[in-house]
C-alpha cells in the first residue's frame, strides 16, 4: 500500500525538527569533555586533544537513539616508525588472528613505560598499559577541574570506568540527559588508499572521497596486548561525503533509523539492528545505485536502502563496505529472523509505520508478503548476481518503486529476472 509523499515528508520533518536541539545537547557535553582532555594533555602531552569533532557530532545528530559516542584520543606517536605485525593465534584465543602488534622500530622514544614483550617480540606498544595510564589521568583530571571550578558538580560521572574495558566510558551532562562517550586511544598511521578488489572503486561517491577516507590507518585496542584496525572514522568520512551529494540520501538513513528505534527494536527500543548497520546499508546503496535518477525523491531513496537491508536480513549476511569478507550479522541469526518480518511489513505497507507513538511500543504486526518477492530475497548467493544493481532493480520493481528510464538498466534487470525465474521454483 503506497504512502503519500506528504506522509513521508511529515515523518521526516518531525525527525529533522529535533536535530538542532540534539546538536546543542552534544556540543555542551563535548565542551566539558574537551576541558577534561586538555587537563589530561597538560599532565602527559603524549595524549593529544583533537578539536575537529565534526564527524562525531554529525553521527550523533543523524542517529535516532542516544547510543554511546566513540571518541578517539590520538597518541603522539609517529606511526611510520612502527612495525605492524600480525599476532599468532592459538586455539584458546582464535580471535587474535585479526589483531596485531605495534612494535617500535627505534626504542627510546619516550614510550618505554607503554611497551613490553608480546609473542617474543620486544618493544611492542601495550594497549593495556596505555588504557590504565589514560584512566588514571582522566580520574585525576576530573578532580583537578572540579577543584578549579572548571567543571560543576554532576557534569561528569566516571562510575562506568572499568578495569578490563577496552574503552573508557564517561557520562557527561548535556542539556537534558547525559551523553555517554567511549574514549579510545588510537595510533594513526599513513597507508596507501584502499583499493576495493573486484569493484569499481568509488563508484557513486564524490571524486576522491574513498581515497581521502582511507589514506590513514587507525589502530585501537583489541586486547591488553594487541591492536585492531578501526574503520569507525573512515566510514563516518564516507557518510559525510554522501551527505554532500544531491538527493535525500542521509534523510533516508534518518528515517529508517527512527523506524529501527521506534518499531523494529525490542520493548526497550533495543534489537540486533544498529545505526552502524544502517549506515553500512547506505554506503552500499550509494555504490549500487550511482545514478542521480535513483535519489530524486524521499520514498524512492528509502527503498534503495530498504531492498539491500531486506536482502541482508533474508540471507543473514551484511558485508562490511570496506572489508566485504567480514559479515556484520555474524552470530545474530535468531534475532535477525524475528526482525525480518517487521522490516518486510514496512516495505509492503509503509503508511502504517510513518507515525510517532510517543513512548508506546510501535506496530508489531505483519503482512502477507508476495511469494515471488520473498523467493527473490532468499535466493542463495553464488556468482555475485544477487549483489548487483540489476538484482536490486528487480526488487524495486516488486515494490513498485522502480521508476528508472535508463533502457540499458531496464534491459539488464529483465534479463536477470528471466534467468532467476527458472531457478525460483527450486528454492521456493
Amino acid at each position: 500500500m503506497e504512502a503519500s509523499p506528504s506522509l513521508w515528508h511529515s515523518y521526516l520533518g518531525v525527525i529533522l525538527s529535533r536535530e538542532r536541539q540534539r546538536m546543542e545537547h552534544f556540543q555542551r557535553a563535548e565542551d566539558i569533555l574537551l576541558t577534561l582532555l586538555e587537563s589530561v594533555h597538560a599532565r602527559d602531552p603524549r595524549f593529544l586533544v583533537d578539536y575537529a569533532r565534526n564527524l562525531e557530532a554529525f553521527e550523533f545528530s543523524v542517529c535516532a537513539s542516544e547510543d554511546a559516542v566513540t571518541l578517539e584520543v590520538p597518541l603522539r606517536i609517529d606511526g611510520d616508525t612502527l612495525r605492524v605485525l600480525a599476532r599468532r593465534s592459538s586455539p584458546e584465543h582464535p580471535a587474535e588472528l585479526s589483531t596485531c602488534c605495534l612494535e617500535l622500530c627505534s626504542p627510546g622514544a619516550g614510550l618505554e613505560d607503554w611497551t613490553g614483550a608480546v609473542d617474543g617480540m620486544e618493544h611492542c606498544l601495550l594497549p593495556g598499559k596505555i588504557l590504565q595510564h589514560l584512566k588514571e589521568l582522566l580520574v585525576s583530571a576530573i578532580v583537578r577541574c572540579q577543584r578549579l571550578f572548571l567543571l560543576q558538580p554532576g557534569d561528569i560521572s566516571a562510575e562506568n570506568l572499568r578495569e578490563d574495558a577496552l574503552e573508557l566510558s564517561l557520562l557527561i551532562r548535556g542539556s537534558w540527559k547525559p551523553v555517554r562517550f567511549d574514549i579510545v586511544p588510537v595510533v594513526r598511521r599513513q597507508q596507501e588508499p584502499l583499493q576495493l578488489r573486484g569493484r569499481r572503486s568509488g563508484r557513486g561517491f564524490p571524486a576522491g572521497s574513498l581515497s581521502r577516507a582511507t589514506e590513514e590507518a587507525h589502530f585501537v585496542p583489541a586486547s591488553p596486548l594487541g591492536w585492531r584496525s578501526s574503520t569507525h572514522l573512515p566510514l563516518l568520512k564516507l557518510l559525510r561525503s554522501v551527505d554532500s551529494l544531491q538527493g535525500p540520501r542521509v534523510d533516508s538513513l534518518r528515517l529508517l533509523d527512527q523506524l529501527r528505534e521506534q518499531d523494529w527494536g525490542g520493548q526497550a527500543g533495543t534489537g540486533p539492528l544498529t545505526f552502524q548497520h544502517l549506515q553500512m546499508v547506505l554506503l552500499w546503496s550509494t555504490e549500487l545505485f550511482p545514478s542521480p535518477e535513483d535519489w530524486q525523491d524521499l520514498e524512492g531513496s528509502v527503498y534503495r536502502l530498504l531492498v539491500i537491508l531486506l536482502r541482508c536480513l533474508a540471507t543473514q549476511h551484511l558485508p562490511h563496505f570496506l572489508n566485504p569478507e567480514e559479515n556484520l550479522f555474524q552470530g545474530a541469526a535468531p534475532d535477525l529472523a524475528s526482525l525480518y518480518p517487521k522490516v518486510e511489513s514496512f516495505a509492503w505497507d509503509p503508511q502504517r509505520f510513518l507515525r510517532f507513538h510517543f513512548g508506546l511500543h510501535g506496530f508489531s504486526g505483519s503482512c502477507q508478503a508476495d511469494r515471488e518477492t520473498r523467493a527473490l530475497l532468499q535466493l542463495p548467493t553464488r556468482d555475485g548476481s544477487c549483489w548487483d544493481t540489476a538484482y536490486f532493480d528487480i526488487l524495486l520493481s516488486q515494490f513498485q518503486v522502480f521508476r528508472i528510464q535508463d533502457s540499458a538498466r531496464r534491459s539488464a534487470a529483465s534479463q536477470l529476472l528471466a534467468r532467476i525465474r527458472q531457478e525460483i521454483p527450486q528454492h521456493s
